[in-house]
This record gives structure tokens, sequence and C-alpha cells, in this order.
């Protein structure tokens, strides 16, 4: 996987503002198999905002780690807002941490069907503020840039919904010299 320098600067961005909110994040990841974990975790110091990642890649993982309900695959299947829902609730209750981000999805190439596409793919977070879910269909672009895409947009969403409105959620910049 190359991890672009977007990439690393969103995880930069993501850490400083749920550090200067107080706020730590737990993940719960599928079809990124912990690349956000990872891009996190790469960073010096992100043990004070990172508290724990899950991957959970198959349907027993999900229930096993995180408590999803068999029922909730069973009817929605394992690439749903449903279950990302319950995947992003169910790591917030098996963390310490105040903000859960979770992604499940079909990064292909295979897998997809015409109901459920390659490239298909939800986001779900569970914060304070609420749960949100995001569906993204970023198209069968290749499995890399699918994990890739779904990174930027799972750490993008964890500071547009994961902190509390009322917080600057955005770390000062420094002024220019």
């Amino acid at each position: 996987m190359i991890v672009t320098s977007e990439l690393g600067e969103t995880a930069r961005y993501v850490l400083a503002a749920f550090r200067e909110a107080g706020h730590t994040i737990v993940t719960a990841e599928s079809c990124t198999g912990g690349l956000i974990a990872a891009l996190l975790t790469d960073i010096a110091g992100s043990s004070d905002v990172f508290e724990r990642g899950f991957v959970t890649y198959s349907n027993e993982a999900k229930m096993e780690c995180l408590g999803v309900r068999e029922e909730i695959l069973a009817q929605h299947g394992a690439v749903s807002a449903e279950t990302a829902m319950a995947m992003a609730e169910g790591a917030l209750a098996h963390s310490r941490a105040s903000v859960a981000v979770s992604v499940t999805g079909i990064a292909g190439p295979g897998g997809g069907s015409a109901e459920k596409p390659v490239g298909l793919v939800f986001v779900a977070i569970a914060s304070p503020m609420g749960l949100f879910v995001e569906e993204l269909r970023l198209g069968a672009v290749g499995r890399e840039l699918v994990r890739a895409q779904t990174a930027q947009a799972a750490l993008e969403m964890l500071v547009a919904f994961g902190l509390d409105e009322e917080e600057d959620a955005a770390p000062e910049e420094p002024e220019p010299s």
C-alpha cells in the first residue's frame, strides 16, 4: 500500500485536533485492513489519542470483537450502513475511546454485485455528537485506491463528526514567519 503525503497530513491533523479536544479514537476496520490505525500510529506521540483498533474482516470477527448482531449481518450484509453503524457502536463499547470510526466495503477487484458494486464503502462515526454514516461509491478504481480513498474519507469524517460542536475542533495553525 502506497501512503500518500495527503493521507499522512490528514492523519497528523486528526491527531492534533483530537489531542486539543481531549478525545481519543478507536477504529473498527474491514475493507481497509487496519490502514487507518496504521496511518494514525505511524505518527510519533499518537498513543495519547489513538486508544486501539479492531480489524474485523470476517463476519465472525465483527460479531465476536464488536458485538455486531448476527441479524444485522443476515438482513443487511457485511457491506451496509447498518453494519458500519453497529461496528462503530461496538468499537466504542469495547474500548475506552471517546470516538469510534468504522469502515466496511468492497475493495475489489472481485466480490461486487449489481446491488453492491466494487468500490461501495460505508464509513460510520460514533461520538458524543451521535451516530453518523456515509455511503461512498468510489467505483472500480483498484483495490489500493479504494482503500486509500476510504481511509482519507474516514479521517476527514473523524474531524467533521467526531468532535463536539461547541469545541474548536481545528488545531491552531502556526502563523507564517
